[in-house]
């Protein structure tokens, strides 16, 4: 096993991340099921949990095996949605990072999913198979992931909030917030301003301190609700 650790260390880093994560994939359509477990499961990061096509099999999986570090989880679901499923999920899993997929990037659907706990989302038919490896490797890391497609909507929902409280985030903090809504993870935001991973993630903390939130799931759910 391999572990990342971020180059700098304290007590506001990132714990550091051990490989390979147990990785669980729920989706019901086969073909899309197939090429997930394919590629994923072909990366050094993870190693297979399960990959099951509904949320009442992932119930019974879960009484056999340890349980999953990773789950990429269909919102779309016969039986009980994914989206249902979030709820009891955090609450049977509370250790467990969940990105959700869906072939809708409306904004509601997006916060529903935020609000409910997962730790991100992207859209299926605007996510190539690598980026999903990226965005379930930020989620590992404790970052959020969102599809490029549906940033902009959650962008619409920031620029208001932001406008009423102009001295609020400093600087250096509205461009890790900007960069974070345009899509990116906090690596990429990183790179993007040339700072080190580390930074970001202790901007992000900051972030998080003054708006009075404990995650970015929050930050967005907040967001949206108009209460920021």
């Amino acid at each position: 096993m391999s572990a990342v650790t971020p180059p700098l260390l304290g007590a506001d880093a990132p714990p550091p991340v051990t490989f390979p994560l147990r990785l669980a994939i729920v989706e019901d359509d086969l073909t899309v099921r197939s090429l997930l477990c394919d590629y994923l499961f072909d990366c050094e990061e993870f190693s297979f949990a399960m990959a099951v096509g509904s949320v009442e099999e992932l119930w019974r999986e879960l009484e056999l095996g340890l349980p999953p570090q990773l789950l990429l989880l269909d919102l779309s679901l016969p039986g009980q949605s994914g989206l249902a499923a979030l709820p009891r999920l955090q609450e049977r899993l509370p250790d467990t990072k969940v990105l959700v997929q869906t072939m809708h990037d409306n904004a509601d659907t997006v916060f529903q999913a935020l609000r409910a706990g997962a730790a991100g989302y992207v859209v299926k038919s605007a996510t190539p198979l690598p980026a999903y490896r990226q965005a379930l490797l930020e989620v590992a890391r404790g970052g959020i992931a969102i599809s490029p497609a549906i940033a902009g909507k959650v962008l619409a929902y920031f620029t208001p909030s932001l406008a009423q409280q102009p001295d609020l985030l400093s600087e250096r903090e509205r461009q890790v917030l900007q960069g974070l809504v345009d899509g990116l993870s906090e690596k990429q935001v990183a790179a993007r301003l040339d700072i080190a991973y580390a930074t970001v993630h202790i901007h992000v903390r900051r972030i998080y301190k003054k708006l009075q939130v404990n995650s970015r799931a929050e930050l967005l759910s907040r967001y949206a609700q108009g209460k920021m």
